[in-house]
């Protein structure tokens, strides 16, 4: 097991593509147990992008906007679980399919590999960006064992989605809008 980041504290999120920085922001830490890390984007939130041979798709960006997201990222798996937010509540979960986390003394590590699942409120699911699969492959920014493995993920979360077997389901009362929720932690 990992040691835990505080509650409460900020963590620094950082895409990595072929070994370099290619882009950061801070997310606030709601509950970490070691092995499921929960953190809070916040609408707002500033954004960097080092200068790096890849383009940046939000490299135009100077900050998040629009949506607060909960991020849900367990050791191992190749994606994470998000929830997102905007002025009036709840907008979705959202499958984002990446390398698995790294943990850094600040922060933690990932890659985004494109393919992503929407999950609407009522539990209805559709993938998303599965025609940036072959572009990103052809363009070196995902490689073929990175493709194989996000492959495997997405055969894993759609069983999960079928089942409705969700892990995350313990998160589906947590809100920024619960204010001391941002504190207390794991629900």
């Amino acid at each position: 097991m990992t040691e835990p980041f505080a509650v409460g504290s900020d963590v620094r999120v950082r895409e990595v593509l072929h070994g370099a920085e290619w882009a950061s922001w801070d997310e606030r830490v709601v509950g970490d147990d070691g092995v499921v890390l929960a953190t809070v984007k916040v609408d707002g939130i500033p954004m960097a992008f080092p200068a790096h041979p890849v383009p940046h798709p939000w490299g135009h960006l100077d900050a998040w906007t629009g949506t607060t997201v909960l991020k849900l990222r367990r050791t191992d798996d190749w994606y994470s679980v998000w929830k997102f937010f905007d002025h009036t509540g709840f907008v979705s979960w959202y499958v984002n399919f990446e390398t698995p986390v790294v943990r850094t003394a600040d922060g933690v590590d990932v890659n985004d590999l494109q393919l992503d699942i929407v999950i609407a409120p009522d539990g209805d699911w559709r993938w998303k960006d599965v025609e940036h699969l072959a572009p990103s492959m052809s363009a070196a920014r995902i490689t073929a064992d990175e493709l194989l493995a996000t492959l495997d993920a997405e055969a894993e979360v759609a069983d999960l989605l079928e089942r409705d077997d969700r892990w995350w389901s313990v998160w589906d009362g947590w809100s920024p809008a619960v204010g001391a929720g941002w504190e207390d932690g794991c629900p």
